[in-house]
């Protein structure tokens, strides 16, 4: 609007010029100069002021760029911090598993060195326990480390396999929120949503539940959908209301408009 409004300025001094030369034969000529060179410096001033708009504008589109790209980089940043905060939940818990594991272990031995008969009997029809060595955990683990180190596209590719590979497995409800969080990475929005509900059907009691549906929220407000958005922040709440996701679902309700 400002540039518009300065060059109708320069064109009306153009105009007057014109009319000031027109007239200059009923002005002495000293008047009539110095009327050219008042309009020349105004016209001057006029395309000076043009140039510094065009040079904010400039200014305020590469600013602009620059904040969009460090948004993107803070969501790498993020998605890569959740795919460690998933290995390290993951290690703690084989570490805990081993250790109850020793434990019994331990409990067996002292058992048979007491003599207990029916423990002897009994041991060898033990099943075994779940193979934690087996192909699921492995492909999964490769999916998941290439999203840690930031190969999104990758990583939808290496858990979208899993997903096809593995329906059953027990890791599937997790594929499925590090699928759709590598989406939301790339900004794939919609498809995020689609996997990230996929998890909340298939397990809704899964601990990644809560975050699964802030992620829907995140997706909606990114799509500009706020209506939508808010009705899944409320639903979150309602359903999950002691969960950590539930209170960041708070926070972001607030700031809905």
């Amino acid at each position: 609007m400002r540039i518009h409004t300065i060059r109708a300025a320069v064109l009306a001094a153009l105009c007057m010029a014109v009319q000031t030369g027109a007239q200059a034969q009923l002005f002495g000529d000293d008047q009539a100069r110095q009327a050219i060179l008042d309009l020349r410096q105004r016209f001057d001033q006029a395309v000076a002021a043009q140039n510094r708009l065009v040079d904010e504008n400039t200014q305020m589109r590469r600013s602009m760029i620059d904040l969009q790209q460090q948004i993107d980089s803070l969501r790498g940043e993020l998605a890569r911090a959740r795919g460690q905060e998933e290995q390290f939940g993951r290690e703690i818990g084989e570490l805990r598993k081993l250790q109850s594991d020793q434990q019994a272990l331990d409990e067996r031995l002292r058992r048979l060195e007491s003599g207990d008969p029916t423990l002897a009997a009994g041991a060898a029809g033990q099943p075994p326990g779940p193979d934690a060595g087996g192909g699921d955990k492995q492909d999964y683990d490769t999916a998941l480390a290439v999203f840690r180190a930031g190969d999104f596209k990758g990583a939808q590719t290496g858990f979208a396999n899993f997903i096809k590979r593995y329906p059953r497995s027990n890791l599937a409800p997790s594929a499925l929120f590090w699928l759709g969080n590598a989406q939301y990475a790339t900004r794939d929005y919609r498809e995020a949503i689609t996997n990230f509900r996929s998890l909340l059907t298939a397990s809704p009691n899964h601990q990644r539940a809560p975050e699964a549906m802030l992620s829907i929220a995140n997706c909606q407000i990114e799509l500009k959908d706020t209506r939508a958005a808010r009705a899944t922040l409320e639903s979150l709440v309602k359903t999950y209301p002691q969960s950590e996701a539930a209170q960041a679902g708070k926070e972001r309700l607030s700031r809905l408009k």
